[in-house]
């Protein structure tokens, strides 16, 4: 009996070692089914943040041009009409904007961006100037103002600017005053 035992347990060892195991046609379909799923899942996300990620240059780059412009007024006295007197150090054109001045006068400045891509947002920026007259002292106001996702390439226009004008006044309402807080055709303020 122990032998006859024996005789089977090595015939099961010896059949163990020489049997062929894989995965069957329904365990792969399954496997291939959970990665469609996620990759369905996870996809839009990853567009998604990589157009945020696009449109984070663009109003990176409207911030510094609106301070660059608030610096160059300080000490020229006049706003840049061109991108190219600020030395700014930035593009004025990227793999997906385009950036420009779009009007400049004696009191304020406005740059837009053109879209280079569908689906981006756009980015407006405006540089004001004003007096307080019961201090005798000018100061800027800057603002940023982002559009609908345009669905195809778009190009900044006049009509985009930013809205409103500093006021002057003869006595500031609070540290934080400044004469227009609008911006135009349903664009919001970025904050």
């Amino acid at each position: 009996m122990k032998s006859d035992f024996k005789t089977k347990l090595i015939q099961h060892i010896i059949n163990k070692g020489t049997c062929v195991n894989g995965f069957t046609l329904i365990e792969l379909l399954v496997v291939i089914i959970i990665i469609g799923i996620l990759a369905a899942i996870a996809l839009p996300a990853f567009l998604n943040q990589t157009i945020k990620a696009k449109q984070s240059e663009a109003k990176t780059y409207v911030a510094a041009i609106n301070t660059t412009q608030q610096a160059y007024f300080t000490e020229k006295g006049t706003f840049a009409s061109d991108l190219t007197y600020l030395s700014l150090g930035t593009p004025t054109a990227t793999d997906n904007y385009n950036y420009a001045v779009i009007s400049t006068t004696e009191v304020d400045t406005s740059v837009g961006t053109s879209t280079l891509k569908p689906n981006l947002k756009a980015y407006y920026g405006r540089v004001s100037t004003g007096s307080i007259t019961a201090i005798s002292e000018l100061y800027s106001n800057s603002i940023i103002c982002e559009t609908e996702p345009k669905t195809a390439v778009y190009t900044a226009v006049i009509g985009d600017i930013p809205s409103g004008s500093v006021t002057d006044s003869s006595t500031p309402t609070s540290n934080t005053f400044n004469g227009y807080q609008s911006c135009n055709n349903g664009s919001q303020i970025v904050k």
